[in-house]
């Protein structure tokens, strides 16, 4: 059963989830300041204390949390405290930006076919967390980032949005891995904006733009 399109009324609160420095926060924080955007990040939470992310979100005003896995007995009990933790914020998209944790069941109940990921290869190529060092230590000649809906899996769920890098012939790990940040940020900007104005639904493998959030 498909979703009817739904147009979102006012910006859609957004909760973004941080492991780092933040850089792909920052270029969400910075759009988010138009109101053209139609995105309200409304609390960036982090898997550790200290972060840089947190620190951006923070000095913008922006609430932050932090829960961290070894302050809970289980791994289920973090995902469902995480659960908790974001919901609480009423957020319509939550975005992974460099959030090095995977989410569980709990996690995925409150939040699947709305939660988004941005991962440094192109898909279904290179999951997982060194996707630029796999990249070259295969040989393609095109990496890149790619935009998804979060499922159950390891970097398996529905394509939103994809971007190509060419590998160069003296890349390194940390060439290619700037160079994908520079292409997935600007990426990751236009796509969250447009699902956050236009909305979507999850239909099989497919990503529909212009439907309620979520999945049919």
């Amino acid at each position: 059963m498909t979703t009817a399109p739904t147009p979102p009324a006012g910006p859609a609160r957004v909760v973004v989830l941080v492991s780092g420095s933040g850089t792909l926060l920052q270029a969400l924080l910075d759009a988010a300041t138009e109101p053209a955007y139609g995105v309200e990040i409304v609390a960036v939470g982090a898997d550790r204390p200290g972060t840089v992310g947190e620190q951006r979100a923070a000095g913008v005003g922006v609430s932050t949390f932090v829960c961290r896995v070894g302050d809970h007995p289980s791994r289920e009990a973090w995902d469902e405290a995480l659960a908790e933790t974001v919901a609480a914020y009423e957020p319509s998209i939550v975005v992974s930006a460099g959030f090095l944790k995977l989410v569980g069941p709990a996690f995925l109940r409150r939040f699947g076919g709305r939660y988004l990921n941005s991962h440094n290869a192109l898909l279904p190529a290179f999951p997982g967390i060194h996707g630029p060092a796999d990249a070259l230590a295969y040989g393609v000649k095109l990496a890149g980032a790619t935009l998804f809906v979060v499922d159950e899996g390891v970097d398996t769920g529905a394509i939103v949005a994809q971007v190509a890098v060419p590998v160069l012939a003296d890349d390194t790990d940390d060439t290619l891995t700037e160079r994908i940040k520079e292409a997935e940020r600007p990426q990751l900007v236009e796509w969250v904006g447009r699902l956050a104005r236009e909305g979507f639904v999850v239909e099989g493998r497919r990503v529909r733009v212009g439907g309620a959030v979520g999945r049919s």
